[in-house]
């Protein structure tokens, strides 16, 4: 299964792949005039700025404000992926990855902002007066109702059904899993357990539960993490410019084998790279749109904002710390991957208290993103059976009952026959290539509404160009759309109102 699987996983995601997906981030990031670095300080300032002034924190009751929806997309991002996914990729790929998962992230932020933006723009509102939105609906809405391409309606099930199935490879426990047996020796299956308890718990209550518990702990956990990897950084302080030599030299002429480390060529570090940094910043794979799109925002490209700032967090700051880590100790020479080698180059540093820290923040991050990605399987529901409330109602009601249940399948599987990190991350590349591939190409054939929005964006806040008026900020702005919105809704809450009738 395991040989079967790694062939699989070569295959997808062989070169032709990576250029289509590269290609799409350089299109986007020329396209803009480089808008995430030219204009970064705008970026930084209506995100973590718009914080400090006491803007965005708060939304209508029971709502989501801008940055509780970002604090559950980044809570999604900054999971164990950002721990033994990146040492994943060092172990795997060696120091060049480190470079290549920087590419990914530089491009990401166009493209989160992108997927982000258009997912907010064409958002709705159910019969509750709750805002929704995402992948799904970009794609239905604007490829096939707007452009009216066929192709749209393939697209939009396509990727609803690749990216539901993500959820049948587990998520975050099988890392956790690992760091804790190592930190505290617990029963790896034992912990999985406990951990879908928690789970079910903290997901019962849906979205707005989840969006409270993420703004309280993902800004606490990331900078408890920041603050663990400067430390270490900062004792290596003397081997912090061989790191950055051999991330940029390795990045493209490979890394020879030293100590346990076997080497690796060219290809095999842009893949790992690549790989390690989509799955953990989301950007392309159409997760944050479904929370993005939920958002009480101003402005599509406003949302779109976070969602690109998310990704230098994620990415190009909490990677970039275990990647330093791992390299600053050279406990990546010992040929330890996965979970096993970030907690290794915490402990070299910190000794015992480091496998502590890392078993106490691998935790965290976990169940972040876990409770996270509940979120984002629900917005896939809720499109699949907007037609259908009550169906819809219980189908979210089964879900967050099995939910959990994968993570001790996949869990169980690789411990009981004794496979190693290796599958487990074959197998997240395996789930995000159609979500990926379906996602990046519906942005790509919606370029030009997205040119629009931003040109929008740009003369109504940023003073650049002149707003045109009779270009709707929102897609259901338009009163001929919303007219159509609201016949739907209607029919949608009477047809709730007859099941109720039915059932009384």
């Amino acid at each position: 299964m395991a040989g079967f699987l790694n062939t699989l996983d070569s295959f997808f995601w062989g070169t032709p792949y990576l250029v289509f997906l590269l290609f799409i981030g350089i299109y986007f990031t020329l396209g803009s005039g480089f808008f995430q670095a030219t204009h970064f300080g705008h970026i930084m300032k209506n995100t973590l700025g718009s914080l400090a002034a006491g803007k965005n924190k708060k939304a209508e009751k029971g709502k989501i404000s801008p940055f509780e929806a970002m604090c559950v997309a980044l809570g999604s991002c900054v999971g164990t992926g950002n721990i033994a996914g990146v040492a994943s990729a060092v172990g795997l790929g060696g120091p060049g990855a480190v470079f290549w998962l920087w590419v990914w992230a530089v491009l990401g932020m166009m493209v989160k902002c992108v997927e982000a933006t258009l997912g907010c723009y064409y958002r709705s509102h159910d019969e509750n007066g709750n805002y929704y939105g995402g992948a799904t609906y970009f794609i239905e809405k604007g490829i096939k109702k707007e452009k009216g391409l066929k192709i749209g309606g393939f697209l939009a099930g396509a990727f609803a059904l690749g990216f539901f199935c993500q959820f049948l490879g587990g998520s975050q426990a099988y890392n956790v899993s690992e760091i804790l047996e190592q930190s505290f020796g617990i029963n790896r299956i034992l912990f999985t357990v406990l951990y879908s308890f928690l789970l079910w718990y903290l997901i019962w209550k849906g979205t707005p539960r989840i969006a409270k518990f993420a703004s309280k702990l993902v800004p606490f956990m990331t900078l408890l993490y920041i603050a663990g990897g400067i430390g270490i950084i900062a004792i290596n302080i003397n081997a912090v410019p061989n790191v950055f030599y051999m991330i940029f030299h390795d990045a493209f002429t490979g890394t020879a084998a030293v100590g346990g480390f076997v080497g690796v060529g060219v290809s095999k570090a842009i893949k790992t790279g690549i790989a390690r940094s989509m799955s953990s910043n989301g950007a392309g794979g159409g997760a944050s749109p479904f929370i993005h799109g939920s958002a009480d925002t101003v402005h599509p490209m406003r949302q779109g904002l976070w969602a690109s700032f998310e990704v230098f967090a994620d990415t190009i700051i909490v990677c970039s710390i275990t990647a330093f880590a791992c390299l600053c100790t050279g406990a990546w020479k010992t040929g330890a991957v996965g979970a096993t080698l970030a907690v290794n180059s915490y402990e070299i540093v910190y000794g015992r208290f480091g496998l502590y820290f890392m078993g106490f923040m691998a935790f965290l991050f976990a169940i972040t993103t876990t409770t996270g990605w509940f979120a984002f399987y629900c917005g896939v529901i809720t499109y699949a059976f907007k037609n259908k409330p009550g169906l819809r109602d219980r189908l979210v009601m089964l879900f967050k009952l099995v939910y959990p249940i994968p993570n001790i399948v996949i869990v169980s599987y690789i411990v009981l026959s004794g496979s190693g990190p290796d599958l487990f991350w074959t197998i997240v590349n395996l789930v995000l290539v159609v979500p990926t591939f379906t996602n990046m190409l519906s942005i790509l054939i919606l370029r030009k509404k997205f040119w629009k929005i931003m040109a929008d964006y740009k003369a109504r806040y940023m003073g650049i160009g002149k707003v045109d008026p009779d270009f709707y900020v929102f897609y259901e702005d338009d009163p001929v759309i919303a007219q159509e919105a609201d016949e739907e809704r209607r029919k949608i809450t009477d047809m709730k109102k007859q099941e109720y009738a039915a059932k009384a």
